[in-house]
């Protein structure tokens, strides 16, 4: 018997992808490689060669990052099971576009419906991205009520918008919003507690009020698309409560565009439910990193390529 009983799934959004992302997992799972070859078909283009070999800068365009992250993700947990036939999470959860990743492992939303879904959430967002320019920040070392009290300050004195993006663990907020907006948090951050302040290289405000016009095209793909009730529990990033029903599935993904993304309460949820070992599952180990900083009593493994794979089966077993 494994000595991994209470297992959350959890998977990476954007940020994570890089260069050379499941190559060599592609390489060594023909499960893995048909993933990637039917979403290359899908998208029309080659998205695998862009996963593989880049240009850094395209594979980072959103439209382009998000499917490439679903994807990756998809196909690492197709090769799993291939090695773990009989594992089963206890519940799962996904950090924004890895929620997509966590729906389809749940068995609420098939591969194909889940990447046609990503790659237009990517162009939507790229579109109201380049109507309403805006950017985002990491905030270290501050609370998640400074940060709440410095967003709501600077934007009463830019009359723009700047909100709370993700918390994503204990010390470390994202905001997001307009540049003139974010510009003046950025400059008072240090005032309500911040030890650092690092701008990110994004052209897109995610989850803040920048991103309404592609909620509501979204909304309408999210209605118009099929989802069955899930066979695990997904913790939600609006609510980081556990998503049940099918009307709770549309909800989450309709507002989570524009909403914070409740990574710290949603992982403390799961640990409340039970949840002992934290494996997640795509490029890069980012949420690992975030899961010592949250609770560090917990096991979190990163799954990213062949030999992370293959020593998890190994210890699994």
């Amino acid at each position: 018997m494994s000595r991994f009983s209470n297992i959350a799934f959890v998977f990476p959004g954007q940020g994570s992808q890089a260069i050379g992302m499941c190559k060599d997992i592609v390489a060594a799972y023909p499960v893995a490689k048909e993933t990637i070859e039917h979403a290359d078909d899908m998208m029309g283009f080659a998205l695998s060669k862009l996963m593989f070999e880049g240009p850094e800068d395209e594979l980072g365009d959103t439209a382009i990052t998000q499917p490439a992250m679903y994807v990756c993700s998809i196909a690492m947990l197709r090769a799993l099971k291939i090695e773990l036939a009989t594992i089963q999470p206890t519940c799962v959860a996904g950090h924004s576009l890895g929620e997509f990743s966590a729906l389809t492992v749940a068995g609420s939303l098939s591969f194909e419906d889940g990447l046609r879904l990503v790659r237009e959430r990517g162009r939507l967002m790229k579109e109201a991205g380049e109507k309403h320019r805006g950017s985002m920040a990491a905030l270290l070392g501050i609370t998640s009520e400074k940060a709440e009290a410095l967003v709501k300050s600077a934007s009463e004195k830019t009359g723009k918008p700047v909100v709370i993006a993700n918390d994503n663990c204990l010390g470390q907020i994202v905001i997001s919003g307009d540049n003139e907006a974010l510009a003046a948090a950025v400059d008072m951050a240090k005032e309500y507690g911040a030890r650092r302040v690092l701008p990110l290289a994004v052209s897109v405000a995610t989850h803040s009020p920048l991103m309404q016009s592609a909620k509501e095209e979204f909304t309408k793909l999210v209605q118009e698309t099929a989802f069955i009730a899930p066979s695990v529990p997904i913790y939600a990033n609006v609510t980081a409560k556990p998503i049940k029903t099918i009307e709770d599935i549309r909800t989450e993904l309709e507002e989570q565009i524009t909403s914070s993304v409740r990574w710290t309460q949603s992982i403390q949820a799961m640990i409340d439910a039970g949840i002992d070992t934290f494996v997640e599952i795509g490029s890069k180990n980012i949420l690992t990193g975030l899961m010592r900083r949250i609770d560090k009593t917990k096991t979190a493994i990163a799954i990213n390529d062949v030999s992370t794979l293959q020593a998890f089966v190994q210890d699994y077993s």
